[in-house]
Protein backbone atom coordinates (compact mmCIF):
# COMPACT_ATOMS: atom_id res chain seq x y z
CA UNK A 1 0.00 0.00 0.00
CA UNK A 2 2.80 2.28 1.23
CA UNK A 3 4.37 2.02 -2.08
CA UNK A 4 0.76 2.43 -4.00
CA UNK A 5 0.51 5.71 -2.66
CA UNK A 6 3.88 6.84 -3.25
CA UNK A 7 3.51 6.46 -6.96
CA UNK A 8 0.02 8.34 -6.76
CA UNK A 9 1.32 11.41 -4.47
CA UNK A 10 4.94 10.89 -6.95
CA UNK A 11 2.68 11.04 -10.48
CA UNK A 12 0.39 13.85 -9.21
CA UNK A 13 3.67 16.05 -8.83
CA UNK A 14 4.95 14.70 -11.92
CA UNK A 15 1.66 15.64 -13.50
CA UNK A 16 1.77 18.94 -11.60
CA UNK A 17 4.88 19.82 -12.52
CA UNK A 18 4.27 19.07 -16.08
CA UNK A 19 0.83 21.33 -15.99
CA UNK A 20 3.44 24.32 -14.69
CA UNK A 21 5.80 23.72 -17.69
CA UNK A 22 3.36 23.62 -19.90
CA UNK A 23 2.43 26.52 -18.41
CA UNK A 24 5.72 28.35 -18.41
CA UNK A 25 6.62 27.43 -22.63
CA UNK A 26 2.77 29.15 -23.30
CA UNK A 27 3.70 32.21 -21.46
CA UNK A 28 6.64 32.23 -22.56
CA UNK A 29 5.21 32.14 -26.42
CA UNK A 30 2.28 34.17 -25.67
CA UNK A 31 5.16 37.03 -24.83
CA UNK A 32 6.90 35.88 -27.92
CA UNK A 33 4.45 36.52 -30.18
CA UNK A 34 3.39 39.45 -29.12
CA UNK A 35 6.43 41.11 -29.33
CA UNK A 36 6.71 39.23 -33.20
CA UNK A 37 6.23 41.20 -36.33
CA UNK A 38 5.57 39.63 -39.98
CA UNK A 39 6.97 41.30 -43.10
CA UNK A 40 5.98 38.91 -45.84
CA UNK A 41 4.98 39.38 -49.70
CA UNK A 42 3.16 36.83 -52.05
CA UNK A 43 2.40 37.79 -55.61
CA UNK A 44 1.65 36.21 -58.71
CA UNK A 45 2.03 38.17 -61.60
CA UNK A 46 3.59 38.86 -65.57
CA UNK A 47 7.13 40.44 -65.34
CA UNK A 48 6.42 44.52 -67.41
CA UNK A 49 10.18 43.94 -68.66
CA UNK A 50 13.18 41.72 -69.21
CA UNK A 51 15.04 41.59 -66.02
CA UNK A 52 18.09 44.08 -65.66
CA UNK A 53 21.06 42.58 -63.83
CA UNK A 54 24.06 44.54 -62.20
CA UNK A 55 27.34 43.23 -60.30
CA UNK A 56 28.04 45.27 -57.03
CA UNK A 57 31.35 46.64 -56.54
CA UNK A 58 31.55 44.33 -53.89
CA UNK A 59 31.22 40.79 -56.17
CA UNK A 60 27.08 40.30 -55.50
CA UNK A 61 25.21 40.67 -58.36
CA UNK A 62 21.23 42.50 -58.29
CA UNK A 63 18.62 41.59 -60.83
CA UNK A 64 15.79 43.72 -60.99
CA UNK A 65 11.98 43.86 -62.21
CA UNK A 66 8.89 44.52 -62.21
CA UNK A 67 5.57 42.58 -61.81
CA UNK A 68 1.79 43.28 -62.43
CA UNK A 69 -0.97 42.66 -60.92
CA UNK A 70 -4.44 42.87 -61.61
CA UNK A 71 -7.31 43.42 -59.21
CA UNK A 72 -11.16 43.61 -60.40
CA UNK A 73 -14.27 44.48 -58.31
CA UNK A 74 -17.62 45.21 -59.10
CA UNK A 75 -18.65 49.29 -59.01
CA UNK A 76 -21.77 49.46 -56.20
CA UNK A 77 -23.05 52.34 -58.79
CA UNK A 78 -22.79 51.76 -62.31
CA UNK A 79 -22.86 47.78 -61.57
CA UNK A 80 -19.73 47.24 -64.03
CA UNK A 81 -16.66 45.59 -63.77
CA UNK A 82 -13.99 47.55 -62.59
CA UNK A 83 -10.00 46.83 -63.24
CA UNK A 84 -6.78 48.01 -61.87
CA UNK A 85 -3.49 47.49 -62.05
CA UNK A 86 -0.14 47.55 -59.73
CA UNK A 87 3.11 47.54 -60.66
CA UNK A 88 5.68 45.85 -57.94
CA UNK A 89 9.25 46.69 -58.36
CA UNK A 90 11.03 43.36 -57.06
CA UNK A 91 14.96 42.98 -56.18
CA UNK A 92 16.34 39.39 -56.64
CA UNK A 93 20.13 38.74 -54.76
CA UNK A 94 22.80 36.07 -56.07
CA UNK A 95 21.44 33.07 -57.50
CA UNK A 96 17.97 33.38 -57.43
CA UNK A 97 18.77 36.99 -59.17
CA UNK A 98 20.78 34.89 -61.88
CA UNK A 99 17.93 32.42 -62.31
CA UNK A 100 15.53 34.93 -62.94
CA UNK A 101 17.59 36.82 -65.90
CA UNK A 102 18.33 33.78 -67.31
CA UNK A 103 14.81 31.90 -67.57
CA UNK A 104 12.70 34.83 -67.46
CA UNK A 105 11.25 37.58 -69.71
CA UNK A 106 9.00 40.01 -70.45
CA UNK A 107 5.04 38.91 -70.04
CA UNK A 108 6.10 35.33 -68.01
CA UNK A 109 4.31 34.85 -65.03
CA UNK A 110 5.35 34.03 -61.68
CA UNK A 111 4.95 33.79 -57.98
CA UNK A 112 7.21 35.94 -55.86
CA UNK A 113 7.27 35.41 -52.47
CA UNK A 114 9.76 37.47 -49.99
CA UNK A 115 9.49 40.62 -47.81
CA UNK A 116 8.82 44.42 -48.32
CA UNK A 117 12.33 46.54 -48.00
CA UNK A 118 11.82 50.80 -48.27
CA UNK A 119 15.42 52.54 -49.12
CA UNK A 120 15.88 56.14 -48.93
CA UNK A 121 18.63 58.36 -50.31
CA UNK A 122 19.05 62.01 -51.34
CA UNK A 123 18.72 62.98 -55.21
CA UNK A 124 20.88 65.49 -57.49
CA UNK A 125 18.39 67.97 -55.73
CA UNK A 126 18.47 67.05 -52.06
CA UNK A 127 15.21 66.32 -51.57
CA UNK A 128 14.85 62.65 -49.74
CA UNK A 129 13.89 60.11 -52.28
CA UNK A 130 11.97 56.67 -50.71
CA UNK A 131 11.35 53.61 -52.80
CA UNK A 132 9.90 50.31 -51.25
CA UNK A 133 10.28 47.03 -53.12
CA UNK A 134 9.87 43.45 -52.64
CA UNK A 135 13.33 41.50 -51.70
CA UNK A 136 12.75 38.09 -53.52
CA UNK A 137 13.71 34.97 -51.15
CA UNK A 138 11.57 32.76 -53.09
CA UNK A 139 10.54 31.93 -57.00
CA UNK A 140 8.03 30.08 -58.96
CA UNK A 141 7.75 30.15 -62.43
CA UNK A 142 4.23 29.56 -63.90
CA UNK A 143 5.19 29.77 -67.73
CA UNK A 144 4.34 32.54 -70.44
CA UNK A 145 2.35 35.34 -70.79
CA UNK A 146 -1.53 34.81 -69.22
CA UNK A 147 -3.94 33.11 -72.00
CA UNK A 148 -1.38 32.63 -74.72
CA UNK A 149 -0.26 29.36 -75.69
CA UNK A 150 3.72 29.64 -76.33
CA UNK A 151 5.42 26.46 -78.03
CA UNK A 152 7.92 27.30 -75.71
CA UNK A 153 6.24 26.19 -72.61
CA UNK A 154 5.51 22.62 -72.39
CA UNK A 155 5.05 22.75 -69.14
CA UNK A 156 2.16 20.33 -67.65
CA UNK A 157 1.00 19.96 -71.71
CA UNK A 158 2.07 17.04 -73.06
CA UNK A 159 0.37 13.90 -71.53
CA UNK A 160 2.14 10.93 -72.04
CA UNK A 161 1.18 7.93 -74.14
CA UNK A 162 0.07 4.98 -72.13
CA UNK A 163 1.97 1.29 -72.42
CA UNK A 164 -0.34 -0.71 -71.43
CA UNK A 165 -4.03 -1.50 -73.59
CA UNK A 166 -6.93 -2.95 -72.29
CA UNK A 167 -6.40 -5.94 -74.57
CA UNK A 168 -2.78 -6.76 -73.05
CA UNK A 169 -4.18 -7.19 -69.42
CA UNK A 170 -3.97 -10.86 -68.14
CA UNK A 171 -7.38 -11.49 -66.61
CA UNK A 172 -7.10 -14.19 -63.86
CA UNK A 173 -9.19 -17.34 -64.20
CA UNK A 174 -11.80 -17.75 -61.12
CA UNK A 175 -11.48 -21.13 -59.58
Amino acid sequence: MVSCTCFVLCRSIYFCQYKVETALIINFWREKIKRMNLNKVSLIGNLTQDPAVRALPSGASLTTFTVATNYTWKDAESKERQQATEFHPVVAWGRLGNIVAKYLKKGDRVYIEGRLNTRNWEDKHGAKRYRTEIVANQLIMLGGKSGKADKSDKVNTEVAPEDVTVAKIPIESEA
